[in-house]
């Protein structure tokens, strides 16, 4: 077509007088912002995409919202605090102003949130989402939870004809920003099926690992080892600091060897550049590894290495340090080297 760059059918290179009648909906919508313009024209040409509600703007979920913004979807979003909506209006997402009214106005709701209390009061509680809710809608939690918390929901949410996935991730703030969360999914596979091109658009290892609690339990395993290996990393490379080797040479000499891993290339880095700044707070790890033991614990089953690490965190956090990334276990470390 005269006028457009080849391949470039939705961005018209053309003035609006030069333009096919046909177009200038779509150059209008583009004047009012990138984000919605592309979630009216999807809605217009693809009425099946789900309308989607997002609960809980934080570290994790705003990142995630925006990607599902920049997918197309049109998105409703709650948040306690009103910063990070206001940030998310900007983007052209919907704004409500309690859970009931973000499930109203949604087909899928997913939720991020930090423990078990705030996912049941934003479930279950006045002006939750089951007050705001209809049978067919699926509802998603991303939120680290008891897996117990997590089958509560479903039979609760089930009996109303509601699906319900528990659905944690991993991969940091770093991954929620670039969709590249690794997203391990529990609950039915038709719920699993439908959930799919949502979670894609947030994550890229999304694996389904079994019925209702599967997911969390997945997490708390993702947890055990994220947690060890930091302490593993922060022990590494105390030792070779009070040994005199410097530390960022020896981390750079573990990645190309048996001893490489995520951790060791993100966490020790910021160890090594004694950057702290969460990434993801310490007091939240400790959150989830006793989340850990406590599963453990209803399973009679011994976590060593778990309750330990989750000691060394305890001890952190007595010394005001719960805020600060998980990396900041190193501190621990030297001060118990008598280094600090």
């Amino acid at each position: 077509m005269a006028g457009y760059a080849e391949n470039d059918w939705f961005f018209p290179t053309c003035g609006e007088d030069e333009c096919d009648g046909y177009f200038l909906p779509f150059i209008f919508l583009l004047k009012l912002g990138y984000h919605c313009a592309l979630s009216a024209v999807l809605i217009t040409f693809f009425p099946f995409m789900e309308r989607i509600g997002f609960i809980g703007l934080g570290l994790m979920g705003k990142p995630m919202a925006k990607n599902l913004l920049k997918a197309g979807y049109a998105v409703t979003v709650f948040n306690r605090s009103r910063g990070a909506m206001n940030e998310m209006a900007i983007l052209g997402a919907q704004l409500a102003n309690s859970p009931s009214l973000v499930a109203q106005q949604s087909d899928v709701v997913l939720t991020c949130l930090p423990d078990s209390p705030d996912v049941e009061g934003v479930v279950l509680g006045e002006n939750g989402i089951l007050s705001g809710s209809r049978p067919g809608m699926l509802y998603i939690d991303h939120s680290t939870i008891a897996p117990a918390t997590s089958r509560k929901l479903y039979d609760t949410l089930k009996t109303i004809s509601i699906n319900a996935l528990d659905a944690p991730v991993s991969g940091g703030d770093i991954g929620a920003q670039q969709g590249t969360l690794s997203i391990m999914v529990g609950g039915d596979e038709a719920a699993f099926q439908r959930s799919l091109p949502i979670l894609q658009t947030m994550g890229k290892n999304i694996i389904h690992v079994g019925e209702a609690g599967a997911g969390q339990v997945t997490k708390a395993c993702n947890q055990i080892v994220v947690a060890m290996t930091v302490q593993a990393v922060a022990e590494a490379l105390t030792l070779a600091k009070k040994s005199g080797v410097d530390p960022a040479k020896v981390r750079n000499a573990l990645l190309g060897g048996f001893a490489q891993s995520r951790v060791l290339e993100v966490h020790g880095q910021r160890m090594i550049d004694r950057t702290f700044q969460p990434g993801f707070k310490l007091r939240l790890h400790r959150k989830d590894m006793n989340i850990v033991l406590q599963t453990g614990k209803e399973l009679n089953l011994p976590l060593l290495g778990a309750a330990q690490v989750t000691e060394l965190m305890n001890a952190m956090i007595a010394q005001g340090k719960g805020e600060l990334d998980n990396s900041a276990l190193i501190t621990l470390y030297e001060i118990l080297g008598g280094m600090d």
